[in-house]
């Protein structure tokens, strides 16, 4: 396939019948040869999709005929080849897992700020600015002077912030949050507002409108953004970004990691080195054989992939 378009998308949104909608959407998006992840929950819907120009207007035209749906806009990019292996639609509790009950973005939710407006709002000293993505997200860059939760999963992100609000607070007036598409600051910008919060800001579109609307010489970004593809990162325009993805631990891996004595493609990185007793690396390097072979058969291997939506 030549001129893969990548849509990635989420609406929070009452869905009375989640199964129908999975049942549906899983129909008309195989009929259209789209691949990706798209989940769908009461609270709405959430994913990241790819496939040709046609396939894509094709689900995107399903998906906005949703109640409540139709004036979705997904975050459109391309890449030189289809970033998924196969279709997964799936029912989930949540489109985005917090975990606290009652966090509901379609009744209470912060002040979106357009990525023109961005710059001006965090370099405010009265604002906090907060990353509510996960470590190894933040690692492969992030705003200037953001706030890094440290955290492993969204989930983790609620116990953080009560557990450090009183220092993340002080002196402050507001708090100015992001995240990769938008998803995850809706959820914790209706969270803090929950909390008692008041001034609570978000990037409208999040990272990847940033990076699109906003010229790298007026960008206040630093590195590239990890996305939930095989992609990996992408820079300014939403340019392939230099990261690749580690086979033994699902993390990115930069140039200065691959450059490592410790890196071995396919295998390791200098994140998992040493976690692996010699039998498991054995089976991570011949998987990492059979993907080699198949590639120079012009085939896709089913053994390095990376299908999930933003947690």
């Amino acid at each position: 396939m030549t001129g893969v378009t990548v849509a990635a998308l989420y609406r929070f949104v009452q869905i009375d019948d989640p199964r129908a909608v999975r049942d549906a959407m899983d129909a008309v998006l195989a009929a259209a040869g789209i691949r990706g992840t798209l989940l769908i929950a009461p609270e709405g819907i959430n994913g990241t999709i790819a496939g040709s120009a046609e396939g894509i207007a094709t689900a995107l035209a399903a998906l906005r005929a949703l109640p409540g749906c139709d004036d979705l806009t997904p975050k459109l990019s391309t890449a030189a080849t289809l970033p998924f292996h196969r279709l997964k639609v799936r029912v989930k509790r949540e489109i985005v897992t917090m975990g606290v009950p009652g966090t509901d973005p379609t009744a209470i939710v912060g002040t979106y700020v357009a990525p023109a407006d961005w710059n001006a709002l965090i370099a405010d000293p009265a604002t906090v600015v907060i990353d509510t993505r996960n470590a190894y997200e933040v690692k492969v860059g992030t705003f200037a002077g953001a706030v890094d939760p440290g955290t492993d999963s969204f989930r983790d992100f609620p116990d953080w912030f009560r557990a450090n609000r009183d220092t993340l607070l002080a002196g402050k007036r507001q708090v100015a949050m992001f995240c990769t598409g938008g998803i995850r600051c809706e959820k914790s910008t209706a969270f803090l507002k929950g909390e008692g919060v008041e001034a609570v800001y978000h990037l409208d579109g999040g990272i990847l409108r940033y990076l699109e609307d906003v010229p790298a010489e007026a960008s206040a970004w630093a590195g590239e953004c990890f996305v939930f593809d095989e992609r990996v990162a992408v820079g300014h325009g939403l340019s392939p970004g230099t990261h690749e993805l580690c086979r033994g631990c699902r993390m990115p891996v930069s140039p200065e990691d691959r450059a490592s004595p410790l890196f071995e493609e396919g295998v390791q990185c200098p994140a998992c080195a040493g976690t692996r007793d010699a039998k498991a690396l054995a089976r991570k390097a011949e998987r990492h054989r059979q993907v080699a072979l198949a590639a120079r058969r012009g085939e896709r291997h089913v053994g390095a992939r990376m299908e999930q939506p933003e947690d």
